[in-house]
């Protein structure tokens, strides 16, 4: 169980991620940017998580020694046909649309990743669940579907902005979230296990990248690290979001 110190900034809303990986601890804070889904605060001692969180909402995020802590419950912040009919949030399927049988639950996660992610010698693979958690606070998912088979069919049962509830009901992406990259193709879209950021289809310039490693990163310069760091970026074919980690991952649970 973690335990908030009176410095943890609560950001507004829900989400989760839950699947893989196991618990822990907390203390700190991080300061936040007004987004759609409430308003601002900042709190002493912000400096201490890195400022690229700020970008996230719908989420608890804090510090914890080494590690950034998030918790969320993965509830998208846009409509879709899995919050069911009645719901506020509920939109009619699109056409073509295969909708499975699970509907979108409120989650009780909690992410574990790296302050300082570094480089490891050999990657290593991406677990089943969750593997890291996009700046709405929705849970990311890997290019696999259950049994580690291809994503082929179960494509269909995305909704309009590419994600699905599975059976526990967490909702999640596989896929380009495209909710949020139709807010900037080259914006940061969240953050894996191993502590490295996610970003869109194109880099800064606007240019697709031509340099990715086999996990879908490389290193170069963004909005949030002028100074150069290792970064996913999100593809049309599989992997996806990213083939593998390029860092040691922390835990979801």
């Amino acid at each position: 169980m973690e335990h908030n110190t009176p410095r943890l900034l609560i950001i507004t809303a829900l989400l989760a991620s839950v699947g893989c990986g196991s618990s822990s601890a907390t203390s700190s804070s991080v300061a936040t940017t007004p987004t759609s889904t409430g308003t601002s605060t900042t709190t002493a001692g912000a400096s201490a998580v890195p400022a690229m969180y700020t970008q996230f909402y719908g989420t608890q995020v804090s510090l914890d020694g080494t590690f950034v802590v998030i918790r969320a419950t993965s509830v998208p912040d846009h409509p879709s046909p899995y919050f069911g009919q009645g719901s506020a949030n509920y939109e009619a399927p699109h056409a073509g649309m295969q909708v499975n049988p699970n509907r979108i639950v409120s989650q009780n996660g909690v992410l574990r990743v790296p302050v300082s992610p570094s480089v490891t010698t050999a990657a290593s693979d991406t677990p089943m669940g969750v593997m890291g958690v996009a700046v709405n606070g929705v849970a990311l998912f890997n290019q696999y579907a259950a049994g580690r088979a291809p994503l082929t069919s179960e494509i269909l049962s995305f909704d309009r902005y590419n994600g699905h509830p599975q059976q526990s009901g967490v909702y999640h992406y596989h896929i380009e979230p495209v909710y949020l990259t139709a807010q900037g193709s080259s914006r940061l879209v969240g953050v894996l296990l191993d502590g490295f950021p996610v970003y869109g289809t194109r880099d800064p310039s606007g240019a697709t990248p031509s340099n990715l490693d086999n996990c879908n990163g490389h290193v170069g310069v963004t909005p949030e690290f002028p100074q150069g760091l290792y970064h996913y970026h999100i593809v049309a074919s599989p992997p996806y979001i990213a083939g593998c980690f390029r860092g040691t991952p922390g835990t979801a649970s």
